[in-house]
């Protein structure tokens, strides 16, 4: 791979034009349109007529886990903030109900190829509770036993040492998420996550004794007191620590939606020229130390999964991210969880007393969720082909959906000049082709194809996207 396949170049006059809030289209339709006219019985309707299916697809398994020793308060996940470790045994033994009605929906030959704990903190259970909650899933699912599945967790490093490493290998866990944000004291303080290089080096290097398949760390820019030389800094230590793949995210300070948030004093915020300033610097230097830029804040070293997924076009993207395992029904357990299965997709209750009422009167928690028509499976593919690979070939979807592309998507098309004008793509009888310029934009290019943007932006506040 030569270094201009493996870049992305900052404009930043076109960054400063574009930089628009949006989705980051974990989904399509987005949750936005999720309606309370698709609930439980709507859901189970679909998971069995994915039964019936010529091949039935593998499944993937989702499991939020929500609670939290403290509070980071930069954080928008949905998340419960407790010292009291009892919490999680009543969490899990309504997660065990809810496991054995999910399984009783499925035919037990379909294989588990993806399974992922996230969080909140997962591993804020007990080593016990760990056990136990894989070996329920176990008994109820059919899970991998050659290692071959992508089976990843989200992990603190505080809530972590080599011993709680070496159990969740022995548990089937092969790939790990490590969250970090930033290295630096007066950051941390500012965030009210305290965390040190010697904490997190250790998980890491406790992974890779125990045959983890990939570490990715978790990284956020424009959070208080940051600047390029602090950030910097925090940069040279990840380069060094060599993770398999990072994840660099933008802060969105949305006080009036997630309340943690106004903890924080706003004027400590980096201005918006010292945060592109911030974003420029990391991206030079992480494609210096050899890092493939992914797409959508991700990036991953050449040899990783994720990159050669991505040079294979079979690169995914589901409510996780960025994954190499797409055929799957996406089952979702735990409280505010969200499930794609067949077309559709659905979310569980979002607080925990209705969680606990729902599952405890022994019916699936899902509130709401939407059927994707025709149209919507067509945009999605659009969209995920272009979030994922940054081109798109018009052939292979006129020959599936039967459609001429230039006419089913006339208006789009005309949307792009404009952004053909300005270097983002080139638009061509062939298809499309992102440029290296166009690639921190893509969200932007994919707004082009969101039918329901215009009416969500009424009532929804999205990131920026840059």
């Amino acid at each position: 791979m030569t270094k201009a396949e493996a870049s992305v170049v900052f404009d930043p006059d076109l960054i400063r034009r574009y930089d628009k809030s949006g989705p980051r289209y974990t989904s399509y339709p987005t949750a936005v349109q999720f309606t309370d006219g698709f609930g439980e019985e709507e859901y189970v309707a679909f998971a069995r007529d994915s039964n019936a299916e010529p091949i039935p697809r593998p499944l993937s398994l989702y499991f939020h886990l929500p609670f939290c020793d403290t509070i980071c308060f930069y954080c928008a996940c949905n998340k419960v903030v407790t010292k009291n470790r009892s919490r999680a045994g009543d969490y899990l033994s309504h997660l065990y109900r809810e496991i054995a009605m999910q399984a009783a929906l499925f035919d037990g030959d379909r294989v588990v190829d993806q399974l992922h704990w996230g969080g909140g903190t997962p591993t804020f259970s007990s080593h016990q509770q760990m056990r136990e909650l894989m070996g329920t899933t176990g008994r109820f699912f059919r899970l991998r036993d050659d290692d071959e599945g992508e089976y990843s967790i989200e992990i603190d490093p505080r809530e972590a040492g080599r011993d709680t490493v070496a159990l969740l290998r022995e548990l089937g866990f092969n790939r790990m998420s490590l969250g970090i944000q930033d290295f630096e004291p007066a950051v941390q303080q500012a965030v009210n996550r305290i965390q040190s290089v010697e904490q997190t080096a250790l998980v890491l290097d406790a992974a890779r004794g125990e045959g983890f398949k990939s570490v990715s760390v978790d990284l956020i820019y424009g959070l208080p007191l940051q600047d390029t030389a602090s950030f910097g800094r925090t940069l040279d230590t990840i380069i060094d620590m060599d993770p398999d793949r990072l994840s660099l995210f933008n802060y969105a300070h949305l006080p009036e939606l997630f309340k943690t948030q106004r903890q924080m004093d706003a004027a400590q915020l980096p201005p918006p020229e010292e945060k592109l300033a911030i974003l420029d610097m990391a991206i030079g230097r992480l494609t210096d130390a050899g890092y493939v830029f992914i797409g959508m804040d991700h990036f991953a070293k050449p040899q990783d999964e994720l990159a050669v997924a991505q040079r294979n076009r079979t690169l995914y993207r589901n409510f996780q991210g960025y994954s190499t395992h797409a055929e799957c029904d996406l089952v979702a357990m735990g409280v505010s969880a969200i499930s794609m299965v067949g077309e559709s997709y659905s979310q569980n209750l979002k607080t925990l007393d209705d969680y606990y009422e729902r599952i405890g009167a022994g019916r699936l928690a899902v509130f709401r969720g939407v059927e994707l028509e025709p149209d919507d499976v067509l945009r999605r593919q659009v969209i995920s082909t272009l979030i994922c690979h940054f081109e798109l070939p018009f052939a292979p979807l006129e020959e599936r959906w039967n459609i001429r592309f230039d006419r089913y998507f006339a208006s789009e098309l005309e949307e792009l000049r404009s952004m053909a004008a300005d270097g983002l793509l080139e638009v061509s009888p062939w298809g499309l082709r992102v440029s290296l310029r166009g690639k921190l934009l893509i969200r932007n290019i994919c707004m082009v194809f969101d039918r329901y943007l215009q009416e969500a932006r009424e009532g929804h506040r999205y990131s920026k996207v840059i």
